[in-house]
């Protein structure tokens, strides 16, 4: 059951910068962890970064620390992944996701969206 809604991929050419969004009208945001995964045709889901109910701590994975950070607007019950300095290889369907703890591993959340398309190519 889809709870979750991702907005904000799109084309972008390498080295350019898209915001992700993961928002939802069924539950406060706030009182989850949130993470942001992906995946590409052929790979397993992979965690990209996930951050805490009180926005600190958060964490981000090393393969995209630097150019990815995200971020909380618990005042409009939203999540964001700012990514910077795409790179080909970030092409991917991008997912967000709620759960109870902090983690980076997909089997620790409860609610997904279905994803938004992040295509990175001249």
């Amino acid at each position: 059951q889809v709870q979750l809604v991702e907005s904000g991929g799109g084309l972008v050419q390498p080295g350019g910068s898209l915001r992700l969004s993961c928002a939802t009208s069924r539950f406060t945001l706030e009182n989850y962890v949130i993470g942001w995964f992906r995946q590409a045709p052929g790979k397993e889901r992979e965690g990209i970064s996930c951050i805490s109910t009180s926005e600190v701590p958060k964490y981000v994975e090393m393969f995209v620390r630097g150019r990815f950070t995200i971020s909380r607007d618990n005042t409009k019950n939203a999540v964001y992944l700012q990514m910077d300095n795409l790179e080909p290889e970030d092409t991917a369907l991008y997912y967000c996701a709620a759960g109870r703890h902090f983690s980076i591993l997909p089997r620790d959340y409860e609610h997904w969206g279905q994803g938004t398309q992040v295509t990175v190519s001249s």
